[in-house]
């Protein structure tokens, strides 16, 4: 055994940078490979190192990380638009390993205690495989949002059943202990989801260094961690709900969410993989058959019921063969809570030594099979993704300046949130100056005035004139206030008249470009003003903008950079102008992936336009 605190550093950082390396040669995962070198070189394999309390502790982390990422990377739309999918998979992905496992402990002649902790064992799995996800660039797809949020129901409810019958088999009163155990949930919760955002969004607002971001994040993470321990929660539930927390203040893109992943992916994880290779004690299989027939009915109950559960919620939401195989490999796998309830089990006597052995091998085998079919499953996402994409592509030429002092990080910060393709970024000294550029030229134009960084955004507020649904770009800036939403977990609320609310509910609306929005009335221009009196100091306002000589252009906006020094000059704001057309025919803008919102409004334009035919020649005759 290798006892050289230098020797111990240098076989792990070996270990991390060559398994993945090898791993792409035999084309396996390397979540496999760094459980099997953790089996390999642990105190059951070549004993090369013990279980010391510094590789648990980085490895405990390390699933903690895995949870936190999980909730930071969830599109905050779409779980809210699909969350009630996300708690029905919830429920069937407990309520059928449940049953299954209870019955088939109970043909194992076990009594019915042991069969319910078993089957809240078989109910709880752990998102191992979401770094493949993550990888592979299909974190934002709908069957992994809805996974997500099934994951926080099956984990509550199998670690409420552990704690019920934790309480019982300690011979402690169950009705005081149980209030005080939901008593304690909740202000666990409530600290996490209201105190620790609150906490964040100050910090992030005098401290916007990456570093800093970083370290707060994971103290966080922690923290949250410590508290749903304590609370009688696992802490892996902990990390998750802080995830989702903390989700607008560390964007996708964001330089704290590069240090997050980089720190992560390449230390945390690849240790709490060896530390699940380290526990695992081949020899078990050699020991005698009560053993493995045990693990093979755990394997199969699990394999079964949670296949079963993903082909439910297949059916129930219309999903692809595609996203089922891939919630099947997510939930499917089990580290963290299995040994948690496991552990606990076997303390308190439910559970005995054979439960706990062929436990171990459970995890080995379906850590190893969930890893192939979410890899399988994400790759077939991703290439299902890139083709649509690539139809779907739109290069537009972006200029994104500011005017007065030069905040050259500030517009790069922009342009990488909102995914612009290689803008132009500029400076001007004034407003005269800026808005001669912009007028000599016709691409799309956003100049920035940044007071607070842009994860702090709490609302983005939305000027939309009359008549910018039927700009040739309108779509582009429509999406560009989409993906900065997305990114920084802001509201966003449009003010515009009747006719353009119409068709900006088309576009918020469109499969796999859904925006959560509300809408104020505006019928004209002129009340843009009452923006300043709605506004609150974390809020930012987009003013969509036009050019002379097209559809939604109005005199009045030469008088907007007066309007913005003026009244918000101590807010963000963001001046956009559509790219001007050039000649070509408007397109249609709600034709294609529009719901059927946006044919709705067709049929209304197209009736709209027949009763004006018929009155103008009503007037001839």
């Amino acid at each position: 055994m290798i006892t050289n605190p230098l020797g111990i550093i240098a076989l792990v950082l070996g270990a991390i940078l060559l398994v993945p390396m090898v791993c792409r040669k035999i084309r396996i995962p390397s979540i496999v490979g760094f459980i099997l070198v953790g089996i390999a070189v642990g105190p059951y394999g070549l004993d090369l190192l013990d279980s010391s309390t510094a590789i648990q502790t980085l490895g405990k982390v390390g699933m903690l990380y895995i949870m936190l990422q999980a909730g930071i990377e969830v599109d905050v739309n779409d779980f809210r638009q699909q969350r009630g999918h996300a708690m029905t998979f919830g429920f069937y992905s407990f309520i059928i390993p449940f049953a299954l496992g209870v019955l088939t402990s109970l043909l194992l002649g076990y009594n019915w205690v042991t069969s319910a902790l078993l089957g809240a064992m078989y109910g709880s799995h752990t998102l191992m495989t979401y770094p493949i996800v993550n990888r592979y660039g299909v974190q934002k797809n709908a069957s992994v949002n809805i996974a997500i949020g099934g994951t926080m129901l099956t984990i509550s409810l199998s670690l409420l059943v552990l704690a019920l019958l934790r309480n019982q088999m300690t011979a402690i009163s169950a009705h005081p202990s149980t209030w005080l155990i939901f008593g304690k949930m909740a202000l666990a919760i409530m600290l996490i989801t209201l105190v620790f955002p609150w906490l964040s969004q100050r910090f992030f607002k005098r401290w916007s260094d990456p570093t800093s971001g970083f370290l707060i994040v994971m103290t966080m993470m922690v923290v949250s961690a410590l508290l749903a321990d304590w609370s009688g929660l696992e802490g892996i539930l902990g990390a998750f709900i802080c995830g989702v927390s903390l989700n607008r203040f560390v964007p996708n893109l964001s330089p704290v969410m590069q240090r997050i992943n980089f720190v992560g992916n390449n230390l945390f994880v690849p240790l709490f993989l060896l530390g699940v290779g380290m526990m695992i004690d081949i020899s078990l299989l050699w020991e005698g058959w009560t053993t493995i027939i045990i693990a093979i009915v755990m394997v199969a109950t699990k394999l079964v019921s949670k296949w079963s559960a993903a082909w439910l919620a297949q059916k129930s939401f219309g999903l692809q063969p595609e996203e089922r195989q891939l919630m099947f490999g997510l939930t499917h796998a089990t580290a963290a809570g299995t040994l948690a309830i496991v552990t606990i089990g076997y303390e308190t006597g439910i559970f005995d030594a054979e439960i706990l052995n062929a436990a171990v091998i459970m995890i080995l085998a379906l850590c190893t099979s969930s890893s192939f079919v979410t890899e399988y499953a994400a790759k077939q996402l991703a290439l299902q993704e890139e083709a649509r994409l690539e139809a779907d592509k739109i290069d537009d030429a972006w200029l994104v300046m500011s005017v007065g002092e030069e905040k050259m990080s500030e517009l790069k910060e922009l342009s990488e949130l909102s995914e612009l393709h290689a803008p132009e970024l500029a400076n001007e000294s004034d407003w005269t100056e800026a808005l001669k550029q912009i007028h000599s030229q016709r691409k799309a134009t956003i100049v920035y005035h940044p007071t607070q960084p842009l994860n702090t955004i709490n609302r983005i507020l939305v000027a939309v004139p009359r008549y910018a649904e039927k700009e040739h770009d309108f779509i582009s800036c429509f999406g560009l206030v989409r993906r900065l939403s997305s990114q920084v977990g802001a509201k966003v609320v449009f003010y515009t008249n009747d006719e353009t609310q119409f068709a900006l509910q088309a576009f918020c609306r469109r499969k796999g470009k859904y925006l959560r929005a509300s809408y104020r009335e505006m019928e004209n221009w002129e009340d843009s003003l009452m923006l300043a009196k709605q506004m609150r100091p974390d809020d930012m306002i987009v003013l969509i903008n036009a050019r002379p000589s097209t559809p939604s252009y109005n005199p009045l906006f030469e008088q907007v950079p007066n309007m913005l020094d003026k009244f918000f000059a101590e807010h963000s704001y963001m001046l956009v102008y559509p790219e001007q057309e050039t000649g070509n025919a408007i397109p249609d803008l709600l034709s294609g992936d529009a719901t059927q919102a946006s044919k709705t409004w067709s049929i209304v334009s197209a009736i709209k336009r027949f009763v004006l035919r018929i009155l103008e020649k009503i007037q001839q005759a």
